[in-house]
């Protein structure tokens, strides 16, 4: 029988609720009105995960700075570019059928592991408020080795500190350009749509899981 793969979850749009318009419109209301404004202010703000945000990502560039290059850069109120940088980590609530995946996997003695772009004061609260992060042997944030994806450096990291080899991983990423990158450095690596999905395409390599 073929070796199974070591399966490694990104965790925004993966493991945790990501829907940054929904955010925006709830947050700052009076600045995302609509889907139009709301989608306007989310790639002002967010910037496609580069820029102000990546160093953000990265762990070069703290909250406080973040929020007034954000306010100089879009006009956008301190309070507000504030307000989104606070309410962005209590969005990241757990995708109950991402954790379900998890729980079987876990179950049945496979290792996992996660590789994540993720701030610093995210990263901690995500540790700290979600106990089911335990079942992953170990995980990779962005801010806390400098590197973020979809640098090649990241993975290569990633694979030397998991102790697999890049060939033997299989990454789930809700980002296309990710899972390129993924591919790029030797690993296997998916896009992930959904849980069901992702359950379906294990099952589909071998890993048998009761659900």
């Amino acid at each position: 029988m073929a070796r199974l793969p070591t399966v490694v979850f990104d965790f925004a749009g993966v493991v945790f609720h990501w829907q940054p318009m929904q955010l925006l419109q709830r947050v700052i209301p009076q600045q995302a009105t609509d889907p139009d404004s709301a989608r306007h202010w989310m790639q002002q703000i967010f910037q496609g995960y580069e820029g102000d945000w990546a160093a953000f990502d990265r762990g070069t560039l703290e909250p406080d700075a973040l929020v007034q290059r954000i306010a100089r850069r879009t006009g956008l109120p301190a309070a507000d570019a504030q307000a989104v940088v606070d309410a962005v980590p209590l969005d990241f609530a757990p995708l109950p059928g991402t954790v379900s995946l998890i729980d079987d996997l876990h179950a049945a003695g496979h290792p996992l592991y996660f590789l994540s772009n993720m701030p610093a004061p995210y990263a901690d609260h995500l540790e700290r408020t979600h106990g089911f992060l335990q079942r992953f042997s170990d995980g990779i944030f962005s801010a806390r080795v400098r590197l973020i994806k979809p640098e090649r450096a990241i993975f290569d990291l990633a694979a030397q500190r998991f102790g697999v080899p890049p060939a033997d991983l299989l990454f789930f990423d809700d980002v296309v350009a990710n899972v390129a990158a993924a591919q790029q450095a030797g690993w296997q690596a998916a896009h992930f749509t959904d849980a069901a999905a992702a359950r379906a395409l294990l099952q589909a390599r071998g890993f048998a899981l009761d659900r």
